[in-house]
């Protein structure tokens, strides 16, 4: 009987999961409600940094969509196994598995973008397929067959030349009718993609999806980049622990300072998913990594984390929920009454958190039962 490989179960992978998510659950709303508390205009600068980017530049809220991919790479690399050697027939279940798992997700991104209050229209031509799910499955699928096929040295040379390959299509290759390094929305070869290629209608019907279709190759990097953070903390007890997380945090700083190096002629962008963008994204994923890692796993903080496991256990779940459910009224169903009779000025943050409460009690409870629900 052939033993089945275990992959290292990891409570700051699930606590840092979730702290990503908390920002889409509703924890984005802290900033503006304590400014309304006390005044402090210092919370006005925290808030900036809970809406996305408007073209070029960056703020921690572009970074919940490549953490989350970037997660799935580590997930992958604490355990990465080679299938190449294996006969087909062999094979056969682990691609259908991988292809089930593609089609599901970009399935529920669908159901994501259709959710409460709308519902998918009856006409295929005005669905948006292009979604955060979607990208997050097309990212995890290719990485997952770099991993199953190829060496960690290919895997690295691969994540640089889809780097390079980007950059240079964008930057140095002339859209047809345009001109060569056109990153404006309308002007970029991500625009003539979408435009040409992708089905259906794009985000507020923008001549951009940012989810769309030329972008989400890039995106694969993230994931590939993870594979090597998790390969990194699977052998943490061969080099110690502490070492593994210096690693970790000094390959994000090298990260970052590349990817803003390159950000002055191929500049950071959420929308396109530049080259740039992925380094520095990389770059902070794996500094928090490294310290999640090391308050969580080796100081044993999972109890002090552990409004972040629960979410990052049912990750998926819950942000399909954050579309089908409307949390909103069931808080203020719970705690509205609470939440009118206190004063004015705590009214807004009182709400955030009884947002936030009713979707922990749930994730508590499943977490309690375990019950987790992943694709």
């Amino acid at each position: 009987m052939t033993a089945k490989t275990q992959k290292k179960r990891l409570a700051s992978l699930d606590a840092l999961r979730g702290m990503d998510m908390f920002w889409i659950l509703g924890g984005q709303g802290i900033f503006a409600a304590l400014f309304v508390l006390t005044g402090w205009q210092g919370w006005k600068a925290f808030e900036a940094h809970t809406v996305h980017s408007p073209w070029h530049g960056f703020t921690f809220y572009d970074l919940i969509f490549p953490l989350f991919i970037f997660l799935s790479g580590v997930a992958m690399g604490l355990a990465p196994k080679r299938i190449d050697h294996l006969p087909f027939n062999e094979r056969r279940p682990l691609y259908n598995k991988a292809i089930k798992r593609l089609f599901l997700l970009m399935a529920f991104g669908v159901l994501y973008n259709h959710g409460w209050g709308t519902g998918a229209p009856f006409a295929f031509e005005e669905v948006r397929y292009a979604s955060v799910l979607g990208r997050i499955a097309i990212a995890w699928f290719f990485c997952a067959l770099l991993v199953w096929h190829f060496s960690l040295r290919v895997l690295a040379y691969s994540g640089i030349g889809i780097l390079i390959f980007y950059w240079v299509l964008l930057c140095f290759i002339p859209v047809p009718g345009g001109v060569a390094g056109d990153l404006s929305a309308a002007g970029s070869w991500n625009a003539w993609f979408d435009k040409h290629l992708l089905p259906g209608i794009s985000y507020q019907n923008r001549v951009v999806d940012p989810e769309g279709i030329l972008s989400s190759l890039p995106a694969i990097v993230n994931a590939i980049a993870g594979v090597f953070a998790g390969q990194l903390i699977a052998k943490a007890n061969e080099r110690g622990e502490w070492k593994t997380c210096g690693m970790l945090f000094g390959a994000g700083v090298v990260s970052l300072l590349l990817g803003w190096t390159w950000d002055l002629h191929f500049p950071v962008n959420k929308e396109l998913w530049t080259s740039s963008f992925v380094l520095v994204t990389v770059g902070w994923s794996a500094i928090l990594l490294a310290v999640f890692f090391a308050a969580v796993d080796i100081l044993n903080g999972q109890k002090l984390a552990y409004p972040f496991v629960i979410i990052g256990a049912n990750s998926i779940i819950i942000y399909l929920a954050s579309s089908l459910v409307d949390w909103e009224y069931i808080s203020r169903s719970v705690f509205g009454g609470v939440v009118n009779a206190a004063p004015s000025e705590w009214q807004p943050l009182l709400a955030v958190t009884a947002l936030m409460a009713v979707q922990m009690l749930v994730l508590h409870w499943m977490y309690r039962r375990k019950i987790f629900v992943s694709v």
